[in-house]
């Protein structure tokens, strides 16, 4: 499957120019997804028998990447996106597949609420049967593309039982919904994360992602590989972008009066060779991450565990040297360098959080249990 034709052309005429104005005016970025959605890229990882591209997590991957070299914000909301897109072409209808596949609906995830932060896999709202109806009461804390995406993919407590949690899949303009607020964060600004309260929506038992109850699983077998390594994957893309806008600006820069440029300074270039170095080695775990989840290695889980976090805590370190070695030049958004800076600090707060994730690796390697 060849799509990096496709994609470069949307990132080099809809993604990078929009990229600035995205971030300052915290707009969501519309002309790029319905640009992604017109190329049949928002379909990406649905299903040739449904019109999607019949891609998987890799490509994705891969997709999320390019898009974070240029647009932060554009990279999470596709990240996202892929994430509800995979539990929906797992056990959503055929028709709402279709859809995505043909570039004609975004959706994302609902999943954070006040009342369990950063665990995101333990909601508080509840759904209730009422005759033939599942009645939603929630309020979700962040859902990225708030107010934005087509539908939600929405987690509850159980209908019956003690199970953890059971998901569902919401238009989002049903009555009841109500996104609150704009988004006016330090970074991806254009993401749209807002909390979204849900009073006594009705929906369809049909609407139910898996069973009843079935939620934690889900949410651990199919969600958390997926936005861990989508994750960091626009945590890479971050890191590619700043690097290579810092290595263009240390480039060009000369001490006119010595004859000498900035790339003439051997701390300057250690320090680029570092965060080349540091890059690279997070790509190499991503990309190890991915081949665990495709053969079904037994250090998957603990692969799937660390991509995040580790993605998240290089993307801040070389964010921080690209501002370090550009000096002063770097505080002008012009240079696009303290945006990245800024959309870099995101990842490691995201549920999972890396000091969650820290905590998990810690039991797994020690040998106790995670929950």
């Amino acid at each position: 499957m060849n799509f990096a034709s496709d994609l470069e052309e949307v990132c080099q005429q809809v993604v990078a120019p929009q990229a600035v104005r995205i971030d300052q005016e915290a707009l969501f970025p519309r002309e790029a997804m319905v640009a992604l959605g017109r190329k049949g890229l928002l379909g990406l990882v649905s299903a040739k028998d449904v019109g999607g591209m019949g891609g998987g997590l890799r490509e994705a991957a891969q997709m999320v990447q390019r898009l974070a070299q240029d647009c932060g914000s554009t990279a999470m909301v596709t990240c996202m996106h892929f994430c509800a897109t995979a539990l929906i072409e797992a056990h959503g209808p055929r028709e709402l597949r279709s859809k995505i596949a043909a570039g004609q609906h975004l959706s994302t995830l609902a999943f954070s609420e006040s009342g369990s932060r950063s665990l995101f896999w333990a909601p508080i709202g509840e759904a209730t049967l009422d005759g033939r109806d599942v009645v939603l009461n929630a309020s979700k804390s962040w859902v990225t593309s708030a107010g934005e995406a087509d539908s939600y993919v929405w987690s509850s407590k159980p209908l019956q039982g003690s199970a953890a949690s059971s998901l569902w899949w919401v238009d989002a303009k049903a009555a009841g919904l109500s996104p609150t607020g704009k988004f006016d964060g330090l970074g991806l600004r254009g993401n749209a994360s807002t909390p979204v309260r849900a009073q006594d929506v009705r929906i369809s038992p049909a609407q139910a992602l898996g069973p009843d109850g079935g939620g934690f699983d889900l949410m651990m077998g199919v969600v958390m590989p997926w936005f861990a390594c989508l994750s960091a994957a626009g945590s890479l893309g971050l890191c590619e972008g700043v690097l290579g806008r810092a290595i263009e600006h240390v480039k060009q820069t000369q001490h006119q009066h010595l004859g000498t440029g900035l790339a003439d300074l051997p701390t300057i270039r250690a320090y680029l060779a570092r965060a080349r170095i540091q890059t690279d080695m997070a790509h190499a775990l991503l990309q190890d991450s991915l081949l665990a989840i495709e053969s079904g290695r037994a250090d998957t889980l603990l692969r799937v565990l660390q991509i995040k976090a580790a993605a998240a805590e290089v993307a801040l370190d070389v964010s921080d040297t690209a501002m370090r070695v550009c000096g002063g030049a770097a505080f002008r958004r012009e240079l696009g360098v303290e945006r990245s800076f800024r959309d870099a600090r995101a990842a490691h707060v995201m549920a999972p959080t890396s000091d969650v994730l820290y905590d998990f690796v810690g039991k797994l390697i020690t040998g106790q249990a995670l929950f």
